[in-house]
């Protein structure tokens, strides 16, 4: 039978357990004629008379009687299925995809959902870490994060975190066999540590600016990591220059075992934003996961 047919189903075992049009019509909040010509196209549809009519009493044929008999436990186990259904429209759960860079996830995500999503054991979160930039749509990601300034127009956007800069360093053992840069060229003439950007596959740029002049420099080197732990790890042993954020390294410069260099040419960007397509479409889930992101200054 037809989907639309459902209700007329519905119906019927309505009447047949309550022996009353007028009755069922009062708990349907239909009137008695709605009802009445449901139940006789239901009969012309299987074929069969599903109720004895008199003008006191109604009450299911023998075969009515099977008919009820057969559908009311699936339309119960239906309204059932319906009703676990419906709670995912209030309830956080599920599972929320997020795309985002290695050092979004371990400077401001991480740390701000590690306790909150203890109170809700219902949500499933699958964080993808990708330090290029994807298509979050195409790859069926549920939302991205990224820099404010590497936003797409369409999307809707929450600031998670504060601004913050990448810096060049390099360890003491380094620097005894190469003089300390103070331009953003003189990195050409050093051995420095390259990143990968996941989704275009090309290295990455080393980006400065100073007074008003922007400029990019693609260094050389022996290592290509595309996660920033590992590229500090090869900075403090020698093995070249890292651009790295600075968070990462504050305490490895300040204990002396990383040096600092061009910090005037090293400009902040803006901070991390957790980004989704489309306001309506957010579940409560990710609404849980929105709010405890959001960037609260001060």
């Amino acid at each position: 039978m037809p989907n639309e047919d459902y209700n007329e189903l519905f119906w019927f075992t309505v009447v047949a357990e309550e022996r009353s049009f007028t009755r069922a019509a009062a708990m349907l909040g239909v009137s008695q004629s709605a009802v009445s010509h449901s139940i006789r196209r239901l009969e012309e549809r299987v074929g069969l008379r599903l109720l004895t009519r008199t003008t006191r009493n109604v009450a299911p044929t023998d075969v009515g009687e099977k008919f009820l008999q057969a559908i009311r436990p699936r339309l119960d186990e239906l309204s059932a299925d319906v009703a676990d259904l419906m709670r995912f429209r209030d309830i956080p759960s599920g599972t929320v995809r997020i795309n985002l860079g290695d050092y979004a996830l371990e400077s401001v995500v991480w740390p701000k959902l590690r306790n909150v999503l203890k109170d809700y054991p219902d949500i499933n979160v699958e964080f993808f870490c990708d330090n290029g930039i994807s298509n979050i749509i195409e790859q069926r990601f549920d939302a991205g994060v990224r820099l404010g300034e590497r936003l797409d127009k369409d999307m809707i956007a929450v600031r998670i975190g504060e601004d913050w800069r990448l810096v060049v360093v390099g360890s003491p053992d380094y620097f005894k066999r190469y003089p300390l840069p103070t331009q953003p060229e003189h990195l050409m003439d050093h051995c420095c540590i390259n990143s990968r950007q996941s989704s275009s596959g090309g290295l990455y740029a080393w980006e400065f600016e100073k007074d008003g002049r922007q400029t990019r420099v693609r260094v050389n080197g022996t290592l290509t990591f595309n996660h920033s732990p590992a590229m500090i790890d090869a900075a403090i042993n020698g093995y070249g220059l890292a651009y790295v954020p600075e968070s990462l390294v504050a305490e490895h410069v300040a204990q002396g075992r990383l040096i600092l260099v061009l910090g005037d040419w090293c400009p902040l960007f803006e901070g991390y934003f957790i980004y989704y397509p489309n306001r309506r479409q957010m579940s409560p889930a990710l609404s849980v996961i929105v709010d405890a992101l959001r960037y609260k200054p001060g």
